[in-house]
């Protein structure tokens, strides 16, 4: 599976943290982040990861347009839901991307736990759940 990392500046640690934390699930996928978190993870993990562009200069965008061309499988996003009241644009067209494609999406810690532990499981084949 191709999983797809980014993170708002606030939760960048948190991501390092949880990648390290699960280091031996992750390093049996393909991965791929925007530039910073990438660099973070792989600096702290020694995870090989693709890295796009920085969130801001078009990562988020690379990311998503590898979701509408069917290449990614997985997201996590550790969103910052205190920097805004309101979610920027590019993340909003992320998460409906996501649901747009069926891409399971993890914006916090809980629930990228849960979405890791089921890839480990082999439970995340929704492509073949899809087809039924």
């Amino acid at each position: 599976m191709t999983i797809a990392l980014t993170a708002h500046d606030a939760k960048k640690e948190l991501m390092v943290q949880f990648c390290i934390a699960y280091c031996g699930i992750l390093s049996r996928h393909t991965l791929c982040a925007t530039a910073t978190t990438g660099k973070l993870v792989a600096d702290a993990t020694g995870l090989n990861i693709q890295r796009f562009l920085s969130g801001p200069q078009g990562g988020d965008q690379q990311i998503a347009a590898h979701i509408s061309c069917d290449e990614i499988d997985l997201l996590l996003f550790f969103r910052d839901s205190l920097q805004d009241e309101t979610p920027m644009p590019k993340d909003k067209n992320l998460l409906r991307l996501c649901d747009n494609y069926n891409i399971p999406v993890a914006t916090n810690i809980a629930t990228a736990e849960v979405l890791i532990h089921g890839l480990e499981r082999g439970d995340l084949d929704w492509r073949e759940i899809v087809k039924l």
